[in-house]
């Protein structure tokens, strides 16, 4: 039996599979961790397209939707507007 990392991009292929995650991971008000999902996403749409829909070079995005990485709000509402996806704010529960 051959094991291989568990990638969710794999995974991700539908828009609702898409919202439920990019929720859960914005549930743990994670920074690093939400980037790390966004990248998951854009993986799955394909990164290529990706940058160029957002004019911003691949690897550019690879660092800034790593684990390690910190992107700009810039970025980040330029990712999403490539997804089709927005910023939106609400009021907590607690």
């Amino acid at each position: 039996m051959e094991l291989r990392p568990f990638d969710p991009a794999e995974h991700l292929q539908t828009e609702e599979d898409i919202l439920y995650y990019l929720e859960a991971a914005m549930e743990g008000n994670d920074p690093r961790h939400i980037a790390s999902a966004l990248g998951d996403v854009a993986r799955s749409k394909g990164m290529t397209e990706i940058a160029r829909k957002t004019g911003l070079g691949r690897q550019a995005l690879y660092t800034a939707l790593s684990e390690s990485g910190n992107p700009t709000l810039e970025t980040l509402t330029a990712i999403l507007g490539a997804l089709g996806l927005e910023l939106t704010v609400r009021k907590s529960a607690a």
